[in-house]
Protein backbone atom coordinates (compact mmCIF):
# COMPACT_ATOMS: atom_id res chain seq x y z
CA UNK A 1 0.00 0.00 0.00
CA UNK A 2 1.13 3.54 -0.76
CA UNK A 3 0.42 6.63 1.37
CA UNK A 4 0.10 10.09 -0.15
CA UNK A 5 1.24 12.54 2.52
CA UNK A 6 -0.07 16.06 1.90
CA UNK A 7 1.53 18.79 3.96
CA UNK A 8 4.51 21.06 4.33
CA UNK A 9 8.23 20.80 3.81
CA UNK A 10 10.14 23.41 5.78
CA UNK A 11 13.53 24.42 7.05
CA UNK A 12 13.78 24.97 10.80
CA UNK A 13 16.53 27.49 11.56
CA UNK A 14 17.22 27.12 15.28
CA UNK A 15 19.37 29.66 17.14
CA UNK A 16 20.45 29.87 20.77
CA UNK A 17 20.83 33.23 22.54
CA UNK A 18 23.27 32.85 25.47
CA UNK A 19 21.37 35.23 27.70
CA UNK A 20 17.81 36.04 28.65
CA UNK A 21 15.47 38.11 26.51
CA UNK A 22 14.16 39.88 29.62
CA UNK A 23 17.61 41.38 30.24
CA UNK A 24 17.48 43.23 26.92
CA UNK A 25 13.84 44.22 26.50
CA UNK A 26 12.70 47.30 28.39
CA UNK A 27 9.02 46.87 29.32
CA UNK A 28 8.26 50.57 28.98
CA UNK A 29 9.81 50.66 25.48
CA UNK A 30 8.08 47.75 23.80
CA UNK A 31 6.08 50.17 21.65
CA UNK A 32 9.37 51.29 20.01
CA UNK A 33 11.15 47.93 20.09
CA UNK A 34 14.35 47.78 18.08
CA UNK A 35 16.66 45.06 19.32
CA UNK A 36 19.25 42.61 18.03
CA UNK A 37 20.40 39.34 19.61
CA UNK A 38 23.80 37.78 18.96
CA UNK A 39 23.24 34.03 18.42
CA UNK A 40 26.57 32.17 18.18
CA UNK A 41 24.81 28.80 17.92
CA UNK A 42 22.65 27.94 14.93
CA UNK A 43 21.57 24.80 13.17
CA UNK A 44 19.29 24.16 10.23
CA UNK A 45 17.02 21.15 10.46
CA UNK A 46 14.88 19.52 7.82
CA UNK A 47 11.25 19.70 8.91
CA UNK A 48 7.66 20.29 7.87
CA UNK A 49 4.84 17.87 8.63
CA UNK A 50 4.87 16.02 5.30
CA UNK A 51 8.64 15.66 5.44
CA UNK A 52 8.61 14.38 9.01
CA UNK A 53 5.75 11.92 8.49
CA UNK A 54 7.32 10.55 5.31
CA UNK A 55 10.69 10.11 7.04
CA UNK A 56 9.18 8.15 9.93
CA UNK A 57 6.97 6.01 7.71
CA UNK A 58 10.03 5.10 5.64
CA UNK A 59 11.87 4.05 8.82
CA UNK A 60 9.04 1.62 9.54
CA UNK A 61 9.31 0.14 6.05
CA UNK A 62 6.24 1.89 4.65
CA UNK A 63 5.90 3.42 1.19
CA UNK A 64 5.42 7.20 1.56
CA UNK A 65 4.65 9.55 -1.33
CA UNK A 66 4.94 13.10 0.05
CA UNK A 67 3.10 15.83 -1.84
CA UNK A 68 4.12 19.44 -1.25
CA UNK A 69 5.04 22.75 -2.83
CA UNK A 70 8.56 24.03 -2.15
CA UNK A 71 10.81 26.89 -3.22
CA UNK A 72 13.92 27.20 -5.35
CA UNK A 73 16.11 26.86 -2.23
CA UNK A 74 15.00 23.24 -1.76
CA UNK A 75 18.11 21.52 -3.19
CA UNK A 76 19.78 20.58 0.16
CA UNK A 77 16.50 19.10 1.40
CA UNK A 78 16.00 17.29 -1.92
CA UNK A 79 19.42 15.67 -1.53
CA UNK A 80 18.45 14.48 1.97
CA UNK A 81 15.16 13.03 0.68
CA UNK A 82 17.09 11.12 -1.98
CA UNK A 83 19.49 9.77 0.66
CA UNK A 84 16.49 8.51 2.62
CA UNK A 85 15.10 6.72 -0.44
CA UNK A 86 11.87 8.71 -0.45
CA UNK A 87 10.19 9.61 -3.73
CA UNK A 88 10.07 13.28 -4.82
CA UNK A 89 7.56 12.52 -7.56
CA UNK A 90 4.89 14.81 -6.11
CA UNK A 91 7.08 17.55 -4.65
CA UNK A 92 6.73 20.62 -6.87
CA UNK A 93 9.23 23.48 -6.95
CA UNK A 94 7.52 26.86 -7.35
CA UNK A 95 9.79 29.35 -9.12
CA UNK A 96 10.28 32.70 -7.41
CA UNK A 97 9.48 31.40 -3.93
CA UNK A 98 11.32 30.13 -0.85
CA UNK A 99 10.59 26.87 0.88
CA UNK A 100 8.58 27.42 4.07
CA UNK A 101 10.85 28.08 7.00
CA UNK A 102 10.87 28.96 10.65
CA UNK A 103 13.46 31.10 12.42
CA UNK A 104 13.47 30.14 16.09
CA UNK A 105 15.59 31.90 18.74
CA UNK A 106 15.69 30.35 22.21
CA UNK A 107 17.14 32.02 25.31
CA UNK A 108 18.57 30.49 28.50
CA UNK A 109 15.09 30.39 30.09
CA UNK A 110 13.78 28.37 27.11
CA UNK A 111 11.70 31.33 25.96
CA UNK A 112 11.33 31.43 22.20
CA UNK A 113 10.85 34.07 19.53
CA UNK A 114 9.75 32.53 16.23
CA UNK A 115 9.18 33.99 12.79
CA UNK A 116 7.58 31.75 10.17
CA UNK A 117 7.61 32.35 6.42
CA UNK A 118 5.12 30.09 4.57
CA UNK A 119 6.66 30.70 1.15
CA UNK A 120 5.68 28.07 -1.41
CA UNK A 121 3.46 26.32 1.13
CA UNK A 122 0.84 28.99 0.48
CA UNK A 123 0.47 27.64 -3.06
CA UNK A 124 -0.24 24.05 -2.04
CA UNK A 125 -3.72 24.30 -3.58
CA UNK A 126 -2.12 24.42 -7.05
CA UNK A 127 -1.06 20.79 -6.53
CA UNK A 128 -3.83 18.22 -7.18
CA UNK A 129 -4.23 14.72 -5.76
CA UNK A 130 -3.08 12.36 -8.55
CA UNK A 131 -5.77 9.98 -9.76
CA UNK A 132 -3.69 7.10 -11.14
CA UNK A 133 -0.68 6.72 -8.87
CA UNK A 134 -1.63 3.59 -6.92
CA UNK A 135 -2.44 5.59 -3.78
CA UNK A 136 -4.37 3.56 -1.21
CA UNK A 137 -4.40 5.91 1.79
CA UNK A 138 -3.71 9.58 2.44
CA UNK A 139 -3.23 12.20 5.11
CA UNK A 140 -4.02 15.91 5.06
CA UNK A 141 -1.56 17.48 7.49
CA UNK A 142 -0.86 21.19 8.16
CA UNK A 143 -0.30 23.10 4.93
CA UNK A 144 -1.68 26.16 3.17
CA UNK A 145 -5.34 26.70 4.09
CA UNK A 146 -6.71 26.33 0.56
CA UNK A 147 -4.48 23.34 -0.05
CA UNK A 148 -5.84 21.50 2.99
CA UNK A 149 -9.44 22.19 1.96
CA UNK A 150 -8.95 21.14 -1.64
CA UNK A 151 -6.86 18.06 -0.93
CA UNK A 152 -9.43 16.75 1.55
CA UNK A 153 -12.19 17.25 -1.03
CA UNK A 154 -10.12 15.56 -3.73
CA UNK A 155 -9.33 12.53 -1.55
CA UNK A 156 -13.04 12.24 -0.77
CA UNK A 157 -14.09 12.52 -4.42
CA UNK A 158 -11.54 9.89 -5.46
CA UNK A 159 -12.66 7.50 -2.73
CA UNK A 160 -9.23 7.41 -1.10
CA UNK A 161 -9.49 7.04 2.71
CA UNK A 162 -7.46 9.68 4.56
CA UNK A 163 -6.47 11.03 7.96
CA UNK A 164 -7.37 14.63 8.76
CA UNK A 165 -4.56 16.09 10.89
CA UNK A 166 -5.22 19.82 11.43
CA UNK A 167 -2.28 20.38 13.82
CA UNK A 168 -1.05 23.96 13.94
CA UNK A 169 -3.40 24.72 11.05
CA UNK A 170 -6.40 24.46 13.39
CA UNK A 171 -6.74 28.26 13.91
CA UNK A 172 -7.40 28.71 10.18
CA UNK A 173 -10.74 26.88 10.35
CA UNK A 174 -14.09 27.53 12.00
CA UNK A 175 -16.54 24.92 13.21
CA UNK A 176 -18.26 24.55 9.84
CA UNK A 177 -14.92 24.03 8.08
CA UNK A 178 -13.84 21.43 10.63
CA UNK A 179 -17.11 19.48 10.38
CA UNK A 180 -16.70 19.30 6.63
CA UNK A 181 -13.21 17.84 7.05
CA UNK A 182 -14.56 15.36 9.60
CA UNK A 183 -17.37 14.26 7.29
CA UNK A 184 -14.91 13.70 4.43
CA UNK A 185 -12.18 11.91 6.38
CA UNK A 186 -12.03 8.33 7.65
CA UNK A 187 -9.84 9.23 10.64
CA UNK A 188 -9.06 12.39 12.61
CA UNK A 189 -5.90 12.90 14.70
CA UNK A 190 -5.30 15.77 17.15
CA UNK A 191 -3.38 16.42 20.35
CA UNK A 192 -5.24 17.18 23.58
CA UNK A 193 -5.13 20.97 23.10
CA UNK A 194 -6.33 20.68 19.50
CA UNK A 195 -8.99 18.25 20.72
CA UNK A 196 -10.36 20.93 23.04
CA UNK A 197 -10.40 23.43 20.17
CA UNK A 198 -12.18 20.86 18.01
CA UNK A 199 -14.79 20.33 20.71
CA UNK A 200 -15.26 24.08 21.21
CA UNK A 201 -15.54 24.97 17.53
CA UNK A 202 -17.74 22.07 16.41
CA UNK A 203 -19.80 21.82 19.59
CA UNK A 204 -19.29 18.04 19.56
CA UNK A 205 -17.65 15.75 22.07
CA UNK A 206 -15.01 13.18 21.07
CA UNK A 207 -17.64 10.41 21.13
CA UNK A 208 -19.93 12.49 18.89
CA UNK A 209 -17.11 13.21 16.44
CA UNK A 210 -16.27 9.49 16.38
CA UNK A 211 -19.78 8.85 15.05
CA UNK A 212 -18.72 10.55 11.80
CA UNK A 213 -15.39 8.74 11.27
CA UNK A 214 -13.84 5.32 11.74
CA UNK A 215 -11.74 6.70 14.60
CA UNK A 216 -10.77 9.91 16.38
CA UNK A 217 -7.29 9.76 17.91
CA UNK A 218 -6.31 12.22 20.66
CA UNK A 219 -2.72 12.22 21.85
CA UNK A 220 -2.06 13.10 25.49
CA UNK A 221 1.72 13.55 25.60
CA UNK A 222 3.27 11.56 28.45
CA UNK A 223 -0.17 10.14 29.30
CA UNK A 224 -0.45 8.16 26.05
CA UNK A 225 -3.41 8.52 23.71
CA UNK A 226 -7.11 7.76 23.39
CA UNK A 227 -8.66 6.25 20.28
CA UNK A 228 -12.40 6.83 20.00
CA UNK A 229 -14.35 4.50 17.73
CA UNK A 230 -18.11 4.24 17.31
CA UNK A 231 -18.13 1.42 19.85
CA UNK A 232 -15.63 2.41 22.54
CA UNK A 233 -12.63 4.41 23.70
CA UNK A 234 -9.31 2.57 23.53
CA UNK A 235 -6.55 3.71 25.88
CA UNK A 236 -3.02 3.47 24.45
CA UNK A 237 -0.09 3.61 26.88
CA UNK A 238 3.12 5.50 26.27
CA UNK A 239 6.32 3.78 25.22
CA UNK A 240 9.43 4.38 27.29
CA UNK A 241 12.02 6.77 25.86
CA UNK A 242 15.66 6.12 26.75
CA UNK A 243 16.07 9.88 27.20
CA UNK A 244 14.11 13.04 26.44
CA UNK A 245 16.06 15.34 24.15
CA UNK A 246 13.53 17.20 22.00
CA UNK A 247 9.75 16.69 21.67
CA UNK A 248 9.54 18.60 18.38
CA UNK A 249 8.22 16.30 15.67
CA UNK A 250 6.93 13.59 18.02
CA UNK A 251 3.39 14.13 16.76
CA UNK A 252 4.50 13.56 13.17
CA UNK A 253 6.33 10.37 14.17
CA UNK A 254 3.14 9.23 15.93
CA UNK A 255 1.09 9.87 12.80
CA UNK A 256 3.51 7.84 10.70
CA UNK A 257 2.93 4.95 13.09
CA UNK A 258 -0.83 5.29 12.64
CA UNK A 259 -0.44 5.24 8.87
CA UNK A 260 1.73 2.14 9.05
CA UNK A 261 -0.80 0.27 11.15
CA UNK A 262 -3.69 1.28 8.90
CA UNK A 263 -1.75 0.35 5.76
CA UNK A 264 -1.11 -3.12 7.18
CA UNK A 265 -4.61 -3.84 8.45
CA UNK A 266 -3.66 -3.90 12.13
CA UNK A 267 -6.12 -3.43 14.96
CA UNK A 268 -6.22 -0.18 16.93
CA UNK A 269 -4.44 -1.62 19.94
CA UNK A 270 -1.37 -2.51 17.85
CA UNK A 271 -1.59 0.56 15.62
CA UNK A 272 -1.72 2.93 18.60
CA UNK A 273 1.25 1.23 20.23
CA UNK A 274 3.33 1.42 17.05
CA UNK A 275 2.54 5.14 16.92
CA UNK A 276 3.43 5.57 20.59
CA UNK A 277 6.79 3.87 20.16
CA UNK A 278 7.66 5.98 17.11
CA UNK A 279 7.03 9.09 19.18
CA UNK A 280 9.32 7.79 21.95
CA UNK A 281 12.10 7.01 19.48
CA UNK A 282 11.86 10.50 18.02
CA UNK A 283 11.98 12.28 21.39
CA UNK A 284 15.42 10.80 22.05
CA UNK A 285 17.08 12.96 19.36
CA UNK A 286 17.22 16.69 18.60
CA UNK A 287 15.57 17.70 15.36
CA UNK A 288 12.73 15.96 13.58
CA UNK A 289 14.62 13.68 11.18
CA UNK A 290 17.81 12.72 13.02
CA UNK A 291 16.62 9.54 14.75
CA UNK A 292 17.36 6.16 13.18
CA UNK A 293 15.87 2.76 13.90
CA UNK A 294 15.83 -0.44 11.88
CA UNK A 295 12.97 -2.91 11.90
CA UNK A 296 14.71 -5.45 14.16
CA UNK A 297 15.44 -2.73 16.74
CA UNK A 298 11.88 -1.46 16.52
CA UNK A 299 10.40 -4.92 17.01
CA UNK A 300 12.64 -5.54 20.03
CA UNK A 301 11.61 -2.25 21.64
CA UNK A 302 7.97 -2.98 20.93
CA UNK A 303 8.27 -6.32 22.75
CA UNK A 304 10.15 -4.63 25.61
CA UNK A 305 7.41 -2.01 26.05
CA UNK A 306 4.24 -3.97 25.35
CA UNK A 307 5.22 -7.60 26.06
CA UNK A 308 4.26 -9.01 22.68
CA UNK A 309 5.52 -8.87 19.10
CA UNK A 310 3.66 -7.48 16.11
Amino acid sequence: MTALICGSYAYDNIMVFHDRFKNHILPDKVHVLNISFLVPEMRREFGGCAGNIAYNLKLLGGDPLPMATVGTDFSPYADWIDQCGISRRFINVIEGTYTAQAFITTDLDDNQITAFHPGAMGLAHEHKIPEKAGITIGIVSPDGRDGMIEHAAQFHELGIPFIFDPGQGMPMFDGEDLMKFIEQAQWVVVNDYEGELLRERTGRSPHEIAEHVDALVITLGAKGSHIYTKQKRIEIPTAKAHMVADPTGCGDAFRAGLLYGLMNGMDWEATGRIASLMGAIKVEQHGTQNHIVNREQFDDRFKENFEYRI
